[in-house]
């Protein structure tokens, strides 16, 4: 039951994830959205997102895993259920800011109750999050193939699933706080300063820039390409969001035997290579496989990171992961503003624009050294 609370919380903070990309190419055209309105409301998300991570971690250490899971999902219920009536870009900032904020519950008290496993803690947490390139993937495939397109159905199913979340959670036996990792005012300075955490933090900075980037904008940029939308979310599905969960479910047996700051490594070299390729062809085909490699070269590096930061840090270890997560959805703002403002009002200079995602990825691998070169201290 509590693997099964886990995961659906996982499922749906995977569907919401995928939501905006799937949605905003509709939206856009109803409302007449410019990019730079777009990277508004994606960086309306991402302060939903940041300020509910920072915000939950002392929760959770204090009050338990299950009232935030619970508040959460309730959130994002709320939100998915309202965008349908939404009625312009400033209504739709808004519940967007909204579902960032239950999103933000949701990721973090879900991998604070996987990161509580002590045996092959990166691994269960690979195979935990395998069930977020699920959602990611179901969100732009069920709106490609079984609605046609249509938002308000999207909204309302996806909504279902936050439901059904929800209600696991009620039932599920979460235990609640034990005191050994309770939040304590007094200890959050010399947590929240540790160079390591802040080292993993810069990790998710940059790297949830880059994969959040790709939710967001991929299906517009390979529509300015000249490829139908149904083509582009299906690569969106299909390519990125299939790439996501085969990678977790490969390299889950790998953390078994490696050390995670080299899996890491590895995913960031790669990362920088496929997410280039990707940004340069004009092909569905081509596009499809070089964004498949892209989602495998991803798909370790966020889990991965967490399990780093709960092995770091055995006590407080909510406000740990909530902090790290923080500076994640931090980077989504930052990188939202960053492509919304280079694109401007022409979605043909996406292209240019989402050159953030491999330049940053070079940064991680920089960072990656540092990472391996402390841990190994």
């Amino acid at each position: 039951m509590l693997i099964l609370a886990a995961v659906l919380a996982i499922f749906v903070y995977g569907m919401i994830a995928a939501m905006l990309g799937t949605i905003l190419p509709g939206l856009s055209q109803r409302f007449h959205l410019t990019p730079n309105q777009n990277g508004t409301i994606a960086f309306a998300q991402a302060m939903g997102l940041a300020i509910a991570s920072v915000g939950v971690g002392p929760l959770i250490d204090n009050e338990g895993k299950k009232i935030g899971l619970v508040l959460g999902l309730a959130l994002v219920a709320f939100a998915l259920g309202s965008l349908p009536e939404c009625r312009g870009f400033g209504s739709l900032a808004a519940l967007m800011f909204v579902l960032g904020l239950g999103g933000g519950v949701v990721v973090t008290g879900a991998n604070a109750l996987a990161g509580d496993t002590e045996v092959h803690r990166a691994s269960v947490l690979n195979l935990v999050n395998l069930f977020f390139g699920l959602g990611g993937m179901a969100t732009p495939f069920i709106a490609a193939n079984l609605l046609k397109r249509d938002i308000v159905k999207l909204c309302y199913v996806a909504c279902a699933f936050a439901v059904i979340a929800l209600l696991v959670q009620l039932a599920a036996p979460i235990p609640g706080p034990t005191g050994v990792r309770s939040f304590v005012l007094a200890d959050a300075g010399k947590v929240l300063g540790k160079p390591i955490l802040l080292m993993l933090g810069l990790m998710l900075f940059l790297y949830v820039s880059c994969e959040v980037g790709i939710w967001n904008w991929l299906a517009q940029h390979l529509i300015a390409q000249g490829i139908p939308e149904s083509r582009a979310l299906n690569i969106l599905s299909l390519g990125f969001a299939l790439g996501l969960l085969v990678g977790r479910a490969a390299v889950s047996p790998i953390l078994i035997s490696v050390a995670p700051e080299k899996v890491t490594l590895a995913s960031a070299v790669a990362m920088s290579v496929t997410s280039y390729l990707a940004l340069h062809v004009r092909d569905a085909k081509p596009a499809l496989i070089l964004v498949f490699l892209a989602g495998v070269a991803m798909a370790p590096v966020f889990p991965t990171t967490l399990a780093i930061v709960a092995k770091s840090f055995p006590r407080m270890t909510g406000t740990a992961i909530g902090f790290a997560i923080t500076c994640g959805w931090l980077g989504l703002a930052v990188s939202s503003r960053i492509v919304g403002a280079i694109a401007g009002g022409d979605a043909k200079r996406l292209k240019k624009a989402l050159l953030v995602i491999p330049a940053f990825s070079v940064v991680m691998i920089a960072l990656n050294l540092a990472i391996l070169s402390e841990v190994t201290k």
